[in-house]
Formats: structure tokens, C-alpha cells, sequence
């Protein structure tokens, strides 16, 4: 487990260096003037929208257990093992998070190849739920109706894909023919547990909780611009933080650093007319209240953990668990 740590560890060191960046480049004294006004209660509130965001996301993993016919979990230490992927939150396209699977696998003896693919349904429904964030945010600009029916029909073409038999057949049926034969039967085993958690029926609850929960951090950043008394529109401001998540989910790199900062504080003053202080401050506060307080939770959601389930938690991270089963 000390390697994913490291890991984790370094990738905070970057975003922390990343964001000074920000602060120097804009200019320190004037973030400092700025936040010297700010409403602090605003932040506070944040903190809450990102707990309810996350609250959500947990719900979400208990009801592609239940889909999974994984059962008997304490849901305590279900919560637990869902928050402790947070730790590597902060990984290209957040592939990190199937480390909870890992931990699942040592804490209860669920085999990774039974859960690792909720990682993958919770991604797309993710990206489902952040485009209709920006479908229903872009009715706020002129041209709207082009970006609301682009995003619908990125969102259909990515469901047909997977739910689409003939075209994932056809990939097999070339695999078995390649050196990687040997593969085919997984690959075969995890688009089907794939469809089973992406089925027309499967998908409205975890697409809805998506949608709320990255609202709920979208309303975040217009919560922290109302403590600068920044007048920003609350659809705009979901639009603004949505359409940054997916870039920065989207382009492969540490938890969209970067890539998500920088689009989202270009959106503020570019279209928000927001002033470039307290675009770059509600930047900075919004990601350390949706991001990197995610890390230090699913820290703390290791920790308690580890405090329950030490010795198996201290295995080294190339030995098996001590139980590979299937709990249901």
C-alpha cells in the first residue's frame, strides 16, 4: 500500500507547486487584497456541497454492488472502502480509484475483477451526468441548442457503443485471432458485467445522482463567487465548473491539474466578466474544496481502515489477498 501513497503523495506536492504557480503568476497581492474581502462562510458551504457530492458517489457504489449481487458488506466499512479511493483521486482520468478495489479485495475478499469495473461505470455515468450539466447550463448562452444537441448525441454514441453487441463481437472474434487470444475470455466476461451495470433500466439512478452531485459542486463555485459578491449566474457557473471537469477528465493528466484550472479561470473572465483576482481565488478555493478535500477524506477514510483491517491492509502491494473470493 506505501507505493499508492507515495504516489498520492507526489501528485499533492505537484498540484501544491501547480497552484503556487497560479498565485505568483496572477500576483500574490492582489489574490490577498481579494480574499481579504471574501466570506469565509461561502467556503464553508462549499465544503458541504463537495460532502453531499460525495455522500451521493457513495450511494452510487453501494447500488452497483447490489447490481453486482455483491452483499453483506457492513455498509460503514462499504462507505469506507468507496472514500478510501480518493486518495488517488488525483491520477490521469482518475484511473486510481480502482485502487478501492484493491482494498476491497484485501479488506473483504472480493476479487478486483469483480469490482474494477464499477470504477469504469462510474466514469461513464460521471461524463453522462457532467455533459447534461452542460447541455442544461449551455441554454444560458446564444447557440445553446448546437451544444445541448452535440452533447446528446455524444451521450447516445457512447451508450450504443457498449450496449451494441455486434460491434463488441466482431472485436473478440479479431482478439481470438491475435497473440492475445487469451484474453478474449476476459475481456468477454467484463463488457458483459459492463452492460449489466449500463443497461437502459441500470442507468437513470446512477446518471441522476451523477447530474445532483456535480451540480452540487457546480453550486460550489457559485456559492464562492457570491462570497466575493461576484454576480455569476447560478447555471453559469454549473456550466463553467462542468465543462472544466471534462476536460480535465478527459485529457490524461494527474486529476485534470492544470488543464481544469486553467479552463475554468479563462471561462470566468473571459464570459463571466469576472475579475481576474477573483476568477484565479474562486478557482484555487473551489478545486482545494472538491478536490484536494477529497484526498485528505479518502486519507482519512484509509486510516480508519487500516485501524480495522491492519495486517491485512500492510500486505505488500505485489502479494495477493489473503482471500480472493466473491461475497454475495
Amino acid at each position: 500500500m506505501s507505493s499508492f501513497v507515495r504516489r498520492a503523495l507526489i501528485a499533492m506536492l505537484v498540484g501544491v507547486a501547480l497552484y503556487g504557480g497560479f498565485v505568483v503568476f496572477t500576483g500574490f497581492q492582489q489574490i490577498r487584497a481579494t480574499l481579504s474581502e471574501f466570506r469565509w462562510m461561502s467556503f464553508a458551504g462549499a465544503l458541504g456541497l463537495a460532502c453531499f457530492n460525495y455522500w451521493l458517489r457513495t450511494l452510487k457504489w453501494e447500488y452497483y454492488l447490489h447490481k453486482l449481487d455483491i452483499r453483506g458488506i457492513p455498509k460503514f466499512e462499504s462507505a469506507l472502502v468507496f472514500l478510501s479511493g480518493f486518495v488517488l483521486t488525483i491520477t490521469p482520468g482518475k484511473v486510481g480509484e480502482v485502487f478501492k478495489s484493491a482494498v476491497f479485495a484485501r479488506t473483504h475478499g472480493v476479487a478486483m475483477s469483480r469490482t474494477a469495473l464499477i470504477v469504469v461505470a462510474e466514469r461513464l455515468t460521471d461524463v453522462v451526468g457532467v455533459v447534461l450539466l452542460i447541455v442544461i447550463g449551455s441554454a444560458s448562452f446564444d447557440g445553446g441548442l448546437f451544444w445541448a444537441g452535440l452533447g446528446a448525441v455524444v451521450i447516445t454514441l457512447g451508450l450504443l457503443l457498449i450496449l451494441w453487441r455486434r460491434p463488441s463481437e466482431l472485436l473478440l472474434r479479431k482478439l481470438r485471432d491475435t497473440s492475445f487470444a487469451e484474453l478474449a475470455p476476459k475481456v468477454e466476461h467484463s463488457l458483459h458485467s459492463l452492460r449489466v451495470l449500463s443497461t437502459p433500466r441500470a442507468l437513470p439512478v446512477p446518471v441522476l445522482l451523477s447530474v445532483v452531485g456535480w451540480g452540487a459542486e457546480g453550486c460550489a463555485l457559485w456559492l464562492l463567487l457570491q462570497g466575493f459578491e461576484a454576480m455569476t449566474p447560478l447555471p453559469v457557473a454549473v456550466f463553467f465548473y462542468a465543462t472544466a471537469t471534462l476536460a480535465g477528465a478527459l485529457i490524461p493528466v494527474p486529476g485534470g491539474l492544470g488543464v481544469t484550472e486553467t479552463l475554468l479561470q479563462q471561462q470566468l473572465v473571459a464570459l463571466g466578466e469576472t475579475p481576474a483576482a477573483v476568477a484565479t481565488a474562486s478557482m484555487i478555493l473551489v478545486r482545494v474544496a472538491t478536490l484536494w478535500w477529497a484526498v485528505v477524506v479518502g486519507f482519512g477514510a484509509l486510516w480508519l481502515l487500516d485501524r480495522r483491517f491492519g495486517a491485512r491492509l500492510g500486505l505488500r502491494p505485489d502479494e495477493p489477498p489473503p482471500v480472493e473470493g466473491s461475497s454475495s
